[in-house]
């Protein structure tokens, strides 16, 4: 009887081991792609403020002023 309560521990363990790296890999997935989305988004953003700017400003500081 122990035998077959060892081997259904071990089971429920291996799945519950499972189900966590299932998951993280999602958690992972999901946070990579939330990265992307901003990095896009700041992308859109340095793109549209160099469209906006009248030539030569933004480009150079000048300091000895």
């Amino acid at each position: 009887m122990s035998d077959v309560v060892s081997i259904a521990q071990t089971f429920a363990a291996t799945q519950a081991a499972s189900l966590q790296q299932a998951l993280s890999t999602e958690m992972l997935r999901q946070q990579a792609q939330s990265q992307e989305s901003l990095v896009t988004m700041l992308q859109q953003s340095v793109e549209q403020t160099q469209a906006t700017l009248p030539l030569g400003q933004g480009v150079l500081v000048d300091r000895t002023a």
